[in-house]
């Protein structure tokens, strides 16, 4: 018998038969709904990730970036999280708002600079900070979408995002003062990695940035 056949059952039964043998409803429900309906998509025409070029997943080819938001006290303040996946070097971009507006404008400014091969592609979750992916998309810098619940598709963000927690640990305002955060970027970046035989994040990133300068 499945566990749902026995939810159904015991659902079922009028309240006084329930309470004589001694089955407790912990919610209090006289009545169990159904499976939740998926929710409705936050994002207009998403392109997930199956449509991104297949050079992203080696990361021999730099400039595929994933980002997200993290998220300060009481929801009221946050920064928004890019990670480059071939050095997984780390930018955080100062928002002052939540808004798909905000954030949109903001990730645009920050990667304003970089050259174009550095630029290829963001990955984001599902997000609705994302509703306007396609003014981003317009830069230059297309946007994918991770799966619905699927964080893993963006593992090198996520894992970011543990460390970035460190200094902004979850219930503390999160400043949107550039210096500062660029001061703990600079600070994450500059941790040897294993996976770059003991080379920085920043170290890596700086060989792309000039070994894309060399080829122009």
């Amino acid at each position: 018998m499945s566990h749902e056949a026995i939810y159904q059952w015991v659902y079922a039964q009028p309240v006084a038969t329930l309470r004589r043998e001694l089955v407790a409803l912990r919610t209090g429900r006289t009545r169990r709904s159904g499976p939740r309906p998926a929710p409705a998509p936050r994002i207009r025409e998403p392109r997930y990730i199956d449509e991104r070029p297949a050079e992203v997943e080696g990361r021999a080819v730099p400039g595929h970036w994933e980002g997200d938001i993290v998220v300060g006290k009481a929801g009221k303040t946050a920064v928004a999280t890019l990670v480059e996946r071939t050095s997984r070097f780390l930018v955080l971009v100062p928002l002052t708002g939540r808004d798909s507006l905000t954030v949109s404008e903001a990730i645009i400014s920050a990667v304003g600079p970089l050259p174009a091969s550095i630029k290829r592609s963001l990955t984001w979750d599902c997000g609705a900070e994302m509703a306007l992916h396609k003014d981003i998309t317009a830069t230059g810098l297309p946007v994918f979408f991770a799966h619905p619940h699927s964080p893993w598709e963006r593992g090198s963000n996520e894992n970011l995002n543990r460390i970035v927690r460190e200094y902004l640990p979850k219930g503390v305002e999160i400043t949107s003062d550039p210096h500062y955060l660029a001061a703990i970027a600079a600070e994450i970046n500059d941790r040897p990695r294993k996976i770059h035989d003991w080379k920085k994040p920043s170290e890596v990133f700086t060989e792309l940035l000039e070994s894309d300068a060399s080829t122009v």
